[in-house]
Order: C-alpha cells, then structure tokens, then sequence
C-alpha cells in the first residue's frame, strides 16, 4: 500500500514563509513526477510546481520567483518552500506523484491528503 503523507500547512501573514513536506512510504518501486496542487475556496484544483525524477522544474506563473519544489529521492519525500507568500495562496495544497509499487511494477498517480495553507492580510 502506498500512501503520500503531507505535512507544514499552517497560519502565516502574508509576506511569510512556509516549507511543506510530502513524504512517500510503502512498497515501492520507482518513484518519477512529483507535484504540488492547491485548491482554494470556491475554486478548481490547480497545479502549482512540479519536478521530475532528474531535478527539472516548472512552476504556474502566480508563484514564480516565489515558491521553489525540491526532492529527496533516498527519503522519497518532495518539498516546497513558499516565500513571500499572499492572501491568494490561501488553499489546500496535495501532494502528488508517479508511483510504480512492487505489486504491479506500473506508474499511477497518488495523491495526499492535504494541508491547509492560510495566508491573512
């Protein structure tokens, strides 16, 4: 069983910083994308920051310059550091990834649970 577990969410004023964690654990073969998503309030998910197996990045255009997603292939464990954070950063954030586990040796999609970011004025 493979299971994605997000943690760093909290309350921060706009300006601050935050660092979340997406950590993969179970029977696992290869890991290769990994992304964050954030969803807020009356809004559809939407794709944040992603980063391949060999380090390439891209981000949407309303973070760039301000968050950067990084990974830890030995601890399977992707992160994202969001600085100068706004009021419009407000949402629940998923980790995804490209998961091949032993039991069937092909990639599929995971997601985590989320975690709540919330930016105050």
């Amino acid at each position: 069983q493979v299971q994605l577990v997000e943690s760093g969410g909290g309350l921060v004023q706009a300006g601050g910083s935050l660092r979340l964690s997406c950590a993969a654990s179970g029977s696992i073969y290869s890991i290769s994308g990994m992304n964050w998503y954030r969803q807020a309030p009356g809004k559809e998910r939407e794709l944040v920051a992603t980063i391949s197996t060999g380090g390439d990045t891209n981000y949407v255009d309303s973070v760039k310059g301000r968050f950067t997603i990084s990974r830890d292939n030995a601890k399977r464990t992707v992160y994202l550091q969001m600085d100068s954070l706004k009021p419009e950063d407000t949402g629940v954030y998923y980790c995804n990834a490209n998961v091949a586990p032993y039991s069937t040796w092909s990639y599929r999609p995971y997601w985590g649970q989320g975690t709540q970011v919330t930016v105050s004025v």
